[in-house]
């Protein structure tokens, strides 16, 4: 997985808890001494023990954890990728295009492998992703969607009719824009 994730995580974790917690995390994960840099690539399975564990100590569900840091995680992705985004798009128009731009260029340029998206555009204020990773963070797909209506200041309405941690092959994530 892309240093970013780690290095962002590392991030939520401080902010959140502050440093001495991260500390705790990573000897909690027996990772202690470990450093993650952003332009480093690191295993799958470190992320998942990491996630987990903070999990584990907060008393929150992974999925919330996950959510939680996928909404966080959103300045730094358009701090990083913002400038491949046209003007005029909002929260729907990145969903939709997410995999034919930054994914792709992620993939070429960080040899990096983020999970692939498949995005329909039902309709001006409704978006359908098919989510499939055998890393099964879903929950981060969804964070990120409510992590842009924030920064777009909009209202997002998401819902997940089909989910692989139920049993699913993929998962569906709809995403509505909703009026005020």
């Amino acid at each position: 997985m892309h240093g970013m994730i780690f290095f962002e995580l590392r991030n939520y974790v401080e902010q959140r808890h502050g440093q001495k917690v991260w500390d705790a995390l990573l000897a909690k994960a027996d990772l202690k001494g470990r450093v993650y840099l952003a332009s480093g690539a690191y295993p799958d399975a470190e992320v998942m023990t990491l996630v987990s564990t903070a999990a584990a100590m907060t008393a929150q569900s992974v999925s919330t954890l996950v959510e939680e840091f996928g909404a966080f995680l959103v300045p730094a992705l358009m701090k990083l990728h913002g400038h491949m985004l046209r003007p005029d798009w909002r929260t729907l128009d990145v969903i939709e295009h997410t995999e034919c731009t930054m994914h792709r260029i992620v993939r070429i340029e960080n040899h990096a492998d983020p999970p692939h998206l498949t995005a329909e555009r039902r309709s001006p204020d409704e978006a359908l992703v098919i989510y499939t990773s055998p890393r099964r963070m879903c929950a981060l797909a969804i964070g990120i969607g409510k992590g842009l209506a924030v920064q777009f200041h909009e209202r997002i309405l998401i819902t997940q009719p089909v989910c692989m941690h139920n049993g699913a092959s993929r998962c569906e994530i709809l995403f509505q824009r909703k009026a005020y």
